[in-house]
């Protein structure tokens, strides 16, 4: 058998494997963008065009004006009262808790895994967005189980449990649906190391048996 050699292995990488806690307790934010965010971010860039017309995204409207092209107005979802930027105030899990065919574009980040009824949810999207409209989601694969009792996370996701759980929806020829992400990011994304950590090529690199993220585009036709 090969020996291993920790020379293959750069500092950060090295670190990482040697600890029972993480390297970031921030995923990685103090140490630059989360693994994470590369892959999200990127998603939303190849989908610029749909970003248009009237818009939801949820808690904040960070990604809609970071990508958006030709948006007339954005809606911002949030199940809390508190959040001051909401502009719609509802629970994905409650059945018809969105306006109905309002929008052209829904985009909605890391924030199925809270939802406690993803099917329901799932559904309320479909039935806010107009004919045509697409729903941009992302979803985590490799993800720590947030312990806030007020909003902990509930779930992670493959490539295969999103067709499923979209398809019964959307119908699978109206789904693009993809894993990024391979081991070693995941590693890396999990211990908190940053995307600045790791080469392209090995960001790069996209396995379905170890999704950092799962991209989901929908269409509703």
């Amino acid at each position: 058998m090969r020996r291993f050699s920790r020379r293959l292995l750069r500092p950060g990488l090295r670190g990482a494997l040697r600890r029972t806690t993480p390297i970031s307790n921030h995923w990685g934010y103090d140490r630059g963008q989360p693994i994470d965010r590369y892959y999200i971010e990127r998603f939303l860039g190849q989908h610029r065009s749909d970003i248009r017309g009237d818009v939801l995204e949820a808690k904040e409207n960070l990604y809609v004006e970071r990508y958006g092209s030709a948006v007339s107005r954005c809606d911002v979802l949030d199940i809390d009262r508190d959040n001051v930027e909401a502009t719609i105030n509802a629970d994905l899990a409650e059945p018809g808790s969105l306006p109905s065919e309002c929008f052209d574009c829904i985009v909605l980040t890391q924030t199925l895994q809270y939802v406690g009824d993803v099917p329901v949810a799932v559904q309320n999207l479909r039935e806010a967005l107009r004919p045509k409209g697409v729903l941009l989601v992302t979803v985590p694969g490799a993800n720590r189980a947030i312990e806030d009792p007020r909003r902990p996370s509930l779930w992670s996701f493959t490539e295969a449990g999103c067709v499923h759980l979209f398809g019964r929806e959307f119908a699978e020829a109206n789904l693009d649906i993809q894993s990024h992400g391979n081991v070693l990011a995941a590693i890396a994304f999990l211990t908190g190391l940053a995307r600045e950590e790791l080469r392209a090529e090995e960001l790069d690199v996209h396995d379905v048996r170890f999704p950092v993220i799962v991209s989901v585009r929908a269409v509703r036709r």
